[in-house]
């Protein structure tokens, strides 16, 4: 594939100019320029970790017609490195498109500030999932100090809003998978929040899945667990749903932990599960989603 120009259609058209060069400074500070691809790298406080490549080639696609619409951001971290502060999405297609210039918007910030731009501007985007949504929310209250309030204000949301988000991290590793995959919506998972027991939380989650359960359905069954201690049965015999687990004593004692389990998971910004094994025997199980996430968990362990 030929390489093109980075502007392409897009930016240059705009600007009824032929030499983008004389166009954009190159690499000043605080202004538009033109930077070459490959001296550009990928932003090490990314929240995002899944990029789409049926979306990527799409873009791609719309790229090689009209050009970058929209300058990517960027900070300089040497005499020829730029650092991605938002636009990750938009330099990959690019480089599938065959660019080798790109339009980047350079200015300063430090990593604070690299960090908090990064995940609110990735916030703000349409097709995040609610975990990715909570995921950057937590990391703004852990590693930039934003409190609650402060971080409402700064995502333009209210707090009981932010919070709802938070609470979705307390949530098992298989229901916020679920939930990734829009397996389940953000109600059907508000719901499940509010059941202490994994494995109930589990088991109902299944059934949403299974049956395609409205979120009023989960909240009813919710309600009839809280207030009874079961769940009624699927009418249907022919559905493939799992059948309840008998909560043994040993599972049951494992509710008095929750708190100790809440406490990690607000600790580490990550899904914590308590499982009992044989008599009083058991194991925490902690889940990370990437590397740097392991390594943002050990460091905080090690903090302990």
């Amino acid at each position: 594939m030929a390489k093109r120009n980075a502007l392409g259609k897009g930016l240059g058209a705009l600007l009824d100019h032929n030499d983008d060069e004389q166009v954009f400074s190159e690499g000043a500070v605080n202004s538009v320029a033109t930077i070459a691809i490959s001296q550009i790298v990928a932003n090490p406080f990314q929240p995002r970790n899944e990029f789409e490549d049926q979306a990527l080639s799409e873009l791609a696609e719309s790229i090689l017609v009209h050009g970058v619409i929209q300058p990517i951001t960027v900070r300089k971290v040497g005499s020829d490195k730029y650092e991605i502060i938002s636009g990750e999405r938009r330099t990959r297609a690019s480089i599938i498109a065959g660019l080798e210039r790109i339009p980047a918007y350079v200015r300063l910030a430090n990593d604070q500030e690299m960090l908090e731009m990064a995940l609110i501007e990735n916030i703000q985007r349409e097709d995040l999932n609610a975990i990715e949504i909570s995921l950057s929310y937590k990391r703004l209250l852990d590693e930039c100090g934003l409190k609650q309030e402060e971080l409402g204000e700064r995502v333009g949301k209210k707090r009981s809003t932010v919070n709802n988000y938070l609470r979705l991290l307390r949530l098992p590793e298989t229901i916020q998978a679920a939930l990734r995959r829009n397996e389940i919506s953000m109600g059907h998972a508000r719901a499940l929040v509010n059941i202490e027991d994994v494995d109930v939380q589990d088991y109902i989650c299944k059934r949403a899945v299974a049956e395609g359960l409205s979120v009023r359905k989960v909240e009813e069954l919710v309600k009839e667990y809280q207030a009874t201690g079961n769940i009624q049965e699927p009418e249907s015999e022919e559905r493939e749903v799992p059948t309840p687990k008998e909560f043994s004593s040993e599972k049951a004692s494992f509710r008095e932990f929750k708190p100790y389990r809440d406490l990690l998971v607000d600790k580490l910004g990550s899904a914590v599960e308590f499982t009992a094994t044989k008599g009083e025997k058991g194991k925490i199980v902690i889940h990370f989603d990437d590397k740097p996430h392991l390594a943002d968990i050990l460091e905080k362990l090690r903090q302990v």
